[in-house]
């Protein structure tokens, strides 16, 4: 497990490296159709501030685009308590605790260290679940914070933004082009930019490996010593759905169960283990108990 967390520290550098590339590439392609290399530099100025800046606010961009609502222990004890419970064993700081108001059971963790996590669940989550299935939830969520995998996410997060951005900006800039021939050229690199922005940001998305929810299952059931309640949590969520009404494929990937719509469509790219898989894992889990 120790050598996983390393793994999510190390994975977190090779992104915002390959995010830099990745951004200079763009600005370099740019600059050499436009006839302006002086475009480059700026460029890769830009992304490293946008990278910093999204270090800094990714978490409470998440939060905030996906509707949750910070709580204190008085706004909901059952939950509150669940969560400081796991804090104490686990030896973590207590994370920030948000609510969203939406029918569908889910969750998600985010933060750039255990010093700065939260968590979040829907109102959805917590009408269906007994305390031990809530508990085991929480429980998995709060190993997304000890392996690290909420720094990984964050990044992945901000990826998605910024990618899309830079292609909107290619697209929108070959539009307003003088030169007839650079407008062609630069019209066609705005178009397979914008195609490709959404096969990158999906690209990004799938790198966060599905291996991370086995490990964040076994984490949560290790931490509860009662796999079983978290195998059963996955299995109302499996009946219910988790597709929530308030849709976002950028933070998708941050969530307990895959919260978008389109089941053949999700299962094909989905971050997330197909639910059966994960309940299997955690059963024979319990059985070498």
């Amino acid at each position: 497990m120790y050598k996983e967390i390393a793994a999510n520290k190390r994975k977190t550098v090779i992104m915002m490296i390959t995010f830099i590339l990745l951004v200079g590439g763009l600005g370099w392609l740019f600059a050499a159709y436009s006839g302006e290399p002086a475009i480059t530099p700026f460029v890769l100025v830009g992304a490293g501030t946008y990278a910093l800046i999204s270090y800094l606010s990714a978490s409470k961009m998440a939060l905030t685009v996906n509707g949750a609502h910070h709580i204190e222990k008085r706004d909901n004890p059952r939950l509150y308590r669940i969560v400081e419970n796991l804090s104490i064993t686990e030896g973590l700081p207590m994370p920030k605790v948000y609510i969203i108001n939406d029918p569908a059971p889910n969750a998600f963790a985010t933060g750039r260290n255990p010093n700065s996590a939260s968590v979040a669940v829907t109102t959805g989550l917590m009408e269906i679940m007994n305390d031990s299935e809530l508990e085991g939830v929480m429980a998995h969520e709060m190993g997304h914070v000890k392996n690290y995998d909420i720094r990984v996410s964050m990044i992945a997060f901000a990826l998605v933004a910024v990618v899309g951005i830079i292609a909107d900006i290619m697209l929108r800039m070959a539009w307003f082009r003088d030169d007839d021939d650079n407008n062609q050229i630069m019209f066609f690199i705005g178009i397979i930019g914008a195609i490709l922005a959404p096969l990158v940001a999906l690209l990004i998305q799938m790198s966060i490996s599905r291996k991370r929810e086995y490990l964040a299952d076994a984490t949560g059931a290790l931490t509860t010593r009662y796999p079983e309640a978290l195998a059963s949590a996955l299995e109302k969520i499996g009946k219910t759905g988790s597709a929530m009404k308030k849709q976002n494929s950028s933070t998708a990937h941050l969530f307990f169960a895959n919260p978008l719509k389109g089941k053949k469509i999700a299962n094909m790219f989905s971050t997330h283990p197909p639910i059966e898989d994960r309940v299997k894992k955690l059963r024979e889990m319990g059985s070498h108990q």
